[in-house]
């Protein structure tokens, strides 16, 4: 995740990009401020490239460096 987004709130973007750094990838992210947003879910983004959280609907992206 990139700088500015480490620093987001959990649930008000619709859309993440991630890198394999961020990986194993959880919803919300360990970096957002409301971490307890609702429960961790972990996503299996690493086969499909793009991932969408069953709780709040954020779509996470895999991006590859």
């Amino acid at each position: 995740m990139n700088d500015t987004a480490n620093q987001a709130t959990a649930n008000t973007q619709a859309r993440y990009e991630v890198t394999r750094t961020d990986l194993p990838l959880s919803c919300p992210m360990p970096g957002m401020s409301l971490w307890n947003s609702h429960p961790r879910v972990y996503l299996p983004i690493e086969d499909s490239g793009q991932e969408r959280c069953p709780y709040c609907g954020a779509v996470y992206v895999l991006r590859e460096k």
